[in-house]
């Protein structure tokens, strides 16, 4: 894989993150347990959306730019292969729209499905801790764009960490179907939280050009702000050390493609249609 492609790649996983677990939060609009959250979700939801968009614009830029032949071993997706066969440019929504379960590159976590109020938390928790963390030092990056986009995102991550990690108090330090409910959710997410600190062949790429930040001391840091989260909500950390993993590598759970149904209907229904 060459270093533009390689670049083209990891700007994608950053946006299809922020795409996905947009996306699973704006699930809650009209329907949080009380207005106020329902609005925090729902502005948190568009941070995460706005994100993307920088994101797959700077995606498309790159990808426009590469030779024709290189073109077509991108993307598996036929839609978007009928649409450069026509010699079309691509943009932000195409990227968003037109691709296929197995060109996305999000990590498994944020594709887990909301199911109540317990693990939209904990997933929100444990992924904005996450994000806190890596665009601290993705501000570094020496690719200018990556490295706006995180210095903009960091103050957004910033209220999401905080909101997050309050309610894991809330509901952990609450009542006792409180703190049944998100240690539930925390035990089961767990294992989908490893794949965040797992390196593929991009990262250890990004990484030595100085693009992304090392994954290793995020990971020790992480995890020490987590046990200090759970000891004040009463919530045990989980045990178990087996991870999965794949999402990096476009192999997805189920839960993807029927985000993707609803996420890409209308440009599906409606080819080529524009807001």
């Amino acid at each position: 894989m060459n270093n533009k492609r390689t670049l083209l790649d990891y700007t994608l996983r950053l946006a299809d993150d922020a795409l996905i677990i947009g996306h699973r939060l704006s699930e809650w609009c009209g329907h949080g347990p009380i207005l106020e959250q329902d609005i925090a979700l729902t502005n948190t939801a568009l941070d995460h959306l706005g994100r993307a968009r920088s994101l797959f614009q700077y995606a498309a830029d790159q990808f426009n730019g590469f030779p024709a032949e290189d073109k077509k071993e991108v993307f598996s997706s036929v839609t978007l292969q009928t649409l450069l066969a026509s010699g079309a440019s691509i943009g932000e929504d195409d990227l968003a729209s037109l691709r296929d379960g197995w060109d996305f590159r999000n990590v498994l976590l944020v594709e887990q499905p909301n199911i109540d109020w317990g693990y939209t938390v904990a997933r929100s928790f444990f992924y904005d801790l996450f994000n806190y963390l890596y665009f601290t030092e993705l501000v570094k990056s020496k690719d200018e764009t990556i490295s706006s986009v995180a210095e903009k995102s960091l103050k957004e991550v910033t209220y999401h960490l905080r909101w997050s990690s309050e309610w894991v108090v809330r509901l952990g330090d609450g009542t006792e179907e409180s703190n049944k409910r998100i240690q539930q959710a925390v035990n089961e997410l767990w294992m989908y939280t490893g794949e965040l600190f797992v390196a593929n062949d991009t990262d250890n790429v990004m990484q030595a050009q100085g693009i992304s930040p090392d994954l290793g001391p995020l990971k020790t840091e992480w995890l020490a702000r987590v046990q200090s989260v759970f000891d004040e909500a009463t919530i045990a950390m989980p045990t178990g050390t087996w991870m999965q993993q794949g999402g990096k590598d476009g192999n997805h759970s189920e839960h993807l493609g029927y985000i993707l149904t609803e996420l890409q209907f209308m440009q599906r229904a409606y080819p080529g249609m524009s807001w």
